[in-house]
């Protein structure tokens, strides 16, 4: 499985592109990144804080044929962009359900999963929040980001090369 890269200076939401993708195309799987993001959801309703710089990316595929669960697929992905943190924090990150993941008891990442139907087709698509350069301060639920935790800049563009890797091959494996 290969994924199609739709790349974008500035999106609403990178999982509305994906959805817009579907519908408009016949493209099965597909990576949407983005540079900015004006309008980034979370789950519940809730709105994700795209700060510039930061990673924003939807992957979309048909889920008609993949042999697990919307609810081990769900557990997966966070594994996934997990292993991707992992490459660069050595140290322990945390899964916290539904969808974050969190480094020293601070979110670093959002994941919001969404399925769509078109032609009796079945798409499942995966919105992916990383602070990567800069966090929200939030009241309630403290942030951090990658560049704070390492002292050091990373490429932003490496590691899109790397999460899509991660996905293509784990995500290969599921179908029947």
């Amino acid at each position: 499985m290969k994924f199609k890269i739709f790349r974008f200076n500035k999106v609403k939401s990178t999982n509305d592109t994906a959805i817009r993708i579907i519908k408009n195309s016949n493209i099965d799987y597909g990576m949407v990144i983005a540079k900015e993001q004006k309008n980034g959801r979370g789950q519940y309703g809730k709105k994700w804080i795209s700060y510039n710089g930061n990673i924003f990316i939807s992957f979309f595929y048909k889920f008609d044929h993949i042999t697990v669960s919307l609810k081990q697929i769900t557990k997966i992905n966070c594994l996934l962009v997990k292993n991707l943190l992992s490459i660069y924090y050595k140290k322990r990150i945390i899964f916290k359900k539904p969808n974050d993941l969190l480094i020293n008891r601070k979110k670093i990442c959002g994941i919001l999963q969404e399925k769509i139907s078109k032609f009796q087709k079945t798409y499942l698509i995966v919105g992916i929040g990383i602070n990567l350069i800069k966090n929200p301060n939030l009241k309630d639920y403290p942030t951090t980001n990658l560049k704070e935790l390492l002292n050091k800049k990373l490429s932003k563009t490496k590691i899109e090369k790397q999460i899509k890797k991660i996905f293509e091959k784990k995500l290969s494996k599921l179908y029947k």
